[in-house]
C-alpha cells in the first residue's frame, strides 16, 4: 500500500483561513471533498484534496434526520470541530441559511473560528431551510436586503481577516431565472461575500454556464455539479469557475457499502466473506491516529505495566500418544509447521507475555526452543504436577505482577490468556462451559462445580471455585478446568507455603494440580472463575493431534 501522509499530525504554517482565500482566488481550478465527520475528513485530505466541504445534507444523514435544519447548529458545530481537529486543511461549512437572522450568523461565524473551520456558506432561503433538490421550485427564497444585511453582519463578526464568506444562490433552483441570478449575485457581493455559489438542478450546466458568462469573473464562482456530473470539468476551466464542490459522494458511497456489508452478514450469518473486502481494524487505529497517541504515552506516562510471567509444565512424556513420543515429551510433538510449545510460547507472546519459563523432563534435551527459560524437573519419572509447580515457583522471583501457569499440552486462542492478564483477584482460573463436549471421551477431564453456572442473566456477578473432580455428578458440572492458573504477586508466599505442606506427605509426590485447588478451595481461598466456551484443545490422545492440525 503507497504511503500516505500523516495529517493530523502535519501542521501547516498557512492559516487555514488563508489556505481557503488562496484556493478562490487560484489562477486554476480547485476541487472541494465532502466529508461529514472527523473519519470522512480525513481521508478526503489523504486522498489528495486541498480542502473540504462540510455538508448539511451529509451530517445532517450521519445523525439519521432530515436536511430541514433538524440538525442542531450546535451539533452541526461539533461535528466541524472533530472534522477540523483531524485535518490541516480548509473546511468549508455548508452552514444552510446561517440558522436564523443576522444575530445568529454573526454568532456561528464567530464559534466557527474558534473551532477551526475557514469558511461559510450560506444559501438565500427561509429558515428552516429544506433541500435544493426536493421541489426546490415551491421553496421561497430569502428577502434579498435581509440577506444582504446578514452576509454584512457575518463579515463584521469575523476577527480572522481571512475567514470567508460564500453567498449560495437559488434563484435557478427556485425558477426564477438568469436576471434574478445576477442581480442577487451582484447586490451579495456588494454586501461583501467572498464569493456566490451558483446552484442548479438542471442535468445540463446550461444555467451554470450562462451565469458564469455573465458574470464576468467579477468574484469567484462556486458551482456543485451534483446534478450535472456528466459535464467534462474542461468546461468549467474554460468558463471561469473557481471552486467545484463534489458534495455529497462520500457519503453516498458509504451508505451503498454499509447496505451491502449489512444485507450480507445478515444472509450469511459469517464474516468470511466480508473480512476480505473491507478495511482492515488496523487501517481503522491509523486513521484515528493511534500511533499519535502511543507516541504521546510513552513521552508523558510511566513505563508500561509489566505483564505476568508464563510457567508451562511440561515435563511428563505423555504415554498415550505412543510412538511420537519414544524419543520425545508430548509438549515437543509437531502439530503443523512447530510442536506443540511452540504454539504455546507463541499464544502468550501474542498477548504481551514474553517472560516464559518451562519445566521439563522426560527427555529434556530434546525441549530446546529459544526464547524460553527452562527448570529441569529430573525427578519426573516418578513425581507429578504438583512438584513440577513447585520446582518452577522455587526456581526464581516472579516480580510484581505473579504469573501465569498453564499444562504443555493445551492448544488455545490467544484471547484466553489475555482473560487472564486483566484478571484482578489473586487466584483465577478459567473454565469452558462447553464441557459436554468431553463426555465418554478416553481422558481424565478436571470437570469443576462453581458457585454459580453461567448464565447471560449474571454474567457480571462474581464466581468461584468450589471443587475439581473427574468424578463429579453430571448435575453439579458447570464447567471444564482448562489447566490455566493466574497467580497474582500477593498469593505466591501462601501458595509456596501450601504446596510445600501438600509435598511433605510423599503421597502426593505424583498429585495432580486439582489436589491444591481443592485444597485452596476447602480453606476458603477465592479462586474467581472466567468463563468462556471452547476455544482451546487438550492433547491427550493421537485423534488429539490429528485434530489439532484444524484447530
Amino acid at each position: 500500500m503507497p504511503a500516505v501522509p500523516e495529517t493530523s499530525s502535519r501542521k501547516s504554517p498557512v492559516k487555514k483561513t488563508t489556505q481557503f482565500r488562496r484556493l478562490l482566488n487560484s489562477p486554476d481550478l480547485e476541487f472541494l471533498c465532502e466529508a461529514h465527520n472527523g473519519l470522512s475528513a480525513r481521508i478526503v485530505e489523504e486522498a489528495g484534496f486541498r480542502g473540504v466541504w462540510a455538508s448539511g445534507l451529509s451530517i445532517a444523514a450521519q445523525f439519521g434526520v432530515r436536511d430541514n435544519n433538524e440538525a442542531s447548529w450546535t451539533q452541526v458545530l461539533d461535528v466541524v470541530e472533530f472534522m477540523a481537529d483531524a485535518t490541516s486543511v480548509p473546511i468549508l461549512l455548508d452552514g444552510d441559511t446561517g440558522y436564523g437572522n443576522f444575530n445568529n450568523l454573526q454568532r456561528l461565524v464567530r464559534k466557527l473560528e474558534q473551532r477551526g473551520a475557514a469558511a461559510v456558506c450560506i444559501e438565500d432561503k427561509l429558515f428552516p431551510k429544506t433541500n435544493s433538490f426536493i421541489d426546490g421550485k415551491r421553496q421561497p427564497l430569502a428577502d434579498m436586503a435581509e440577506f444582504c444585511g446578514k452576509i454584512k453582519a457575518g463579515k463584521d463578526a469575523q476577527s480572522d481577516p481571512d475567514f470567508s464568506i460564500v453567498a449560495r444562490i437559488e434563484a435557478f433552483i427556485a425558477g426564477w431565472g438568469l436576471d434574478e441570478a445576477l442581480r442577487r449575485a451582484e447586490a451579495y457581493h456588494a454586501a461583501g461575500a467572498d464569493a456566490v455559489l451558483i446552484h442548479s438542478a438542471l442535468s445540463v450546466p446550461d444555467e451554470i454556464l450562462a451565469f458564469a458568462k455573465a458574470w464576468d469573473r467579477r468574484c469567484p464562482i462556486v458551482i456543485v455539479p451534483t446534478k450535472y456530473y456528466a459535464t467534462p470539468t474542461e468546461v468549467f476551466r474554460n468558463h471561469g469557475i473557481s471552486l467545484v464542490i463534489w458534495a455529497n459522494q462520500i457519503l453516498r458511497s458509504a451508505i451503498t457499502a454499509m447496505q451491502e456489508t449489512a444485507r450480507e452478514l445478515h444472509r450469511e450469518e459469517s464474516l468470511v466473506r466480508v473480512e476480505q473486502r473491507v478495511a482492515g481494524v488496523s487501517e481503522v487505529f491509523r486513521l484515528q491516529g493511534a500511533h499519535e497517541l502511543e507516541a504521546a504515552e510513552r513521552r508523558y506516562l510511566p513505563a508500561d505495566r509489566t505483564p505476568p510471567a508464563a510457567l508451562v509444565l511440561a515435563a511428563s512424556r505423555g504415554e498415550e500418544l505412543g510412538e511420537l513420543t519414544a524419543d520425545r515429551p508430548k509438549t515437543m510433538v509437531r502439530i503443523g509447521d512447530q510442536p506443540l510449545l511452540g504454539h504455546i510460547v507463541a499464544g502468550f507472546q501474542a498477548v504481551g507475555v514474553k517472560d516464559i519459563t518451562v519445566v521439563r523432563g522426560y527427555a529434556k534435551a530434546t525441549v530446546n526452543l529459544p526464547g524460553p527459560a527452562y527448570v529441569d524437573n529430573d525427578d519426573h519419572a516418578d513425581t507429578g504436577e504438583l512438584y513440577s509447580l513447585a520446582l518452577g515457583l522455587g526456581s526464581r522471583d516472579w516480580g510484581a505482577e505473579g504469573l501465569i501457569v498453564c499444562y504443555g499440552d493445551v492448544l488455545f486462542r490467544k484471547y484466553i490468556p489475555q482473560l487472564l492478564l486483566d484478571a484482578q483477584d489473586d487466584l483465577t482460573v478459567v473454565v469452558d462451559t462447553q464441557w459436554q463436549d468431553s463426555v465418554n471421551r478416553d481422558r481424565d477431564v478436571d470437570y469443576v462445580r462453581c458457585s454459580l453456572p453461567y448464565s447471560r442473566l449474571h454474567y457480571n456477578r462474581p464466581v468461584q471455585l468450589e471443587r475439581v473432580s473427574g468424578a463429579l455428578p453430571a448435575a453439579d458440572i458447570h464447567g471444564e478446568w482448562m489447566g490455566f492458573l493466574r497467580i497474582s504477586a500477593a498469593a505466591l508466599p501462601a501458595l509456596r507455603a501450601e504446596l510445600a505442606a501438600l509435598l511433605s506427605d510423599p503421597a502426593h509426590r505424583r498429585a495432580k494440580l486439582p489436589l491444591l485447588l481443592n485444597r485452596l478451595a476447602d480453606q476458603g481461598r477465592v479462586l474467581r472463575v472466567i468463563y468462556t466456551s471452547g476455544n482451546w484443545l487438550d492433547i491427550d490422545r493421537l485423534e488429539d493431534v490429528v485434530n489439532a492440525g484444524g484447530f
